[in-house]
């Protein structure tokens, strides 16, 4: 069973409706946490999912800025992930940064779905002071090189998926060796 699911809203080939997540979601076990995967998207929008209770957590995308998440925030009781594109060092400082409005940061490669990982090494020079989750090409063969990094999350979608569909076998491999390898999210 993963900690977190991610239920993409976003244009994207993953992505559901408010209706097919509200479907998706009541068939979640507990404790699973559903999360909201947004780019750009209206704060009402976001927030009525959440009161509908559909998501409870959130995940940004796009080009939302601090005033951006304060404001979502503001309105709705939601943790917020933000993702941010990691090219060279200099795109960590954010996570240098302790009074960050977001609640955990998100370590991709580029935009969400690229299935590439970014170097991560560069965690070695500059580590997040907040909670971090490493996304971007994270599989059953790379897997342990990313536990060396301790993130506090993994985010993982076309990693375990066959012919571009989710792949039960690989999602539960997944779980199984996260869980051994000693990465269980705790939340704060």
């Amino acid at each position: 069973m993963p900690d977190l699911v991610g239920f993409v809203f976003a244009p994207s080939r993953r992505r559901v409706s408010p209706s097919q997540a509200a479907r998706l979601r009541a068939r979640l076990q507990e404790p699973i946490i559903p999360v909201g995967v947004f780019v750009n998207a209206a704060i009402s929008d976001i927030q009525s999912l959440v009161t509908d209770g559909v998501i409870t957590w959130v995940q940004l995308h796009g080009t939302e800025d601090p005033a951006y998440i304060r404001e979502l925030k503001a309105s709705c009781p939601a943790p917020v992930i933000r993702a941010f594109r990691v090219e060279r060092l200099e795109d960590l400082i954010p996570g240098q940064q302790r009074d960050r409005p977001e609640d955990y940061l998100l370590l991709d490669s580029g935009p969400g779905g690229t299935g590439r990982s970014f170097h991560w090494d560069l965690l070695r020079t500059c580590r997040p002071l907040v909670p971090y989750f490493l996304a971007g090409g994270i599989t059953l063969d790379n897997l342990e090189a990313a536990f060396v990094y301790r993130p506090d999350g993994l985010d993982v979608s076309s990693g375990v998926e066959t012919s571009g569909f989710k792949d039960r076998s690989k999602m539960v491999r997944l779980v199984q060796r996260v869980r051994e390898g000693g990465l269980v999210y705790k939340q704060s």
